[in-house]
């Protein structure tokens, strides 16, 4: 577990690594801060609080990838923490993801994806997984609501998938 200081004055990114038997990278991320309403239960301690659980059940098992997961700081401050991480990578780094799952808003319903930001190939899994598991899947665009920890991914052209529970009247 490393800490990433992204300011001085707010918690830094917490970084947890479950190597796998090849560089190539999955960032698992969520952010741990909230708006000044509310505790910040569903958005998004239902996501950072997942990371853990996420770790412990992969831990034992064969990966060829290697895990990253990240609890991001200041998402609602404009995205600070994974912007930081994303601006730091080194480039064979930066080449080396594969795919970064973002978790967010989680536990106000059914599980939902943000199908207009995923990548095809992350959505057409998850298609398959939540089918292979006999659960229905909808999509749920979010794009009035505000943005997430995928932009900085995107904006460097990485496959990204943001899965939720919101809907537009959440």
């Amino acid at each position: 577990m490393t800490e990433e200081t992204v300011r001085r004055k707010d918690p830094p990114n917490i970084i947890c690594t479950l190597h796998g038997t090849t560089s190539s990278l999955i960032i698992v991320g969520a952010h741990f801060d909230h708006v000044h309403e509310g505790s910040g239960a569903i958005d998004d301690w239902s996501g950072a609080s997942l990371l853990p659980s996420l770790y412990q059940a992969l831990k034992d098992a064969p990966r060829k990838h290697t895990f990253v997961f990240i609890g991001f700081t200041d998402e609602e401050e404009g995205l600070l923490g994974s912007t930081f991480y994303v601006k730091h990578l080194p480039k064979d780094r930066l080449a080396a993801i594969r795919g970064m799952v973002n978790l967010e808003c989680l536990g106000v319903g059914p599980t939902v994806v943000w199908a207009h930001v995923a990548d095809k190939r992350l959505l057409g899994a998850f298609v398959d997984i939540t089918r292979s598991m006999h659960l229905k899947l909808k999509a749920v665009n979010v794009e009035q609501v505000g943005d997430d920890d995928t932009q900085a991914f995107r904006d460097k052209r990485l496959p990204v998938i943001t899965i939720h529970s919101l809907t537009q009247e959440t």
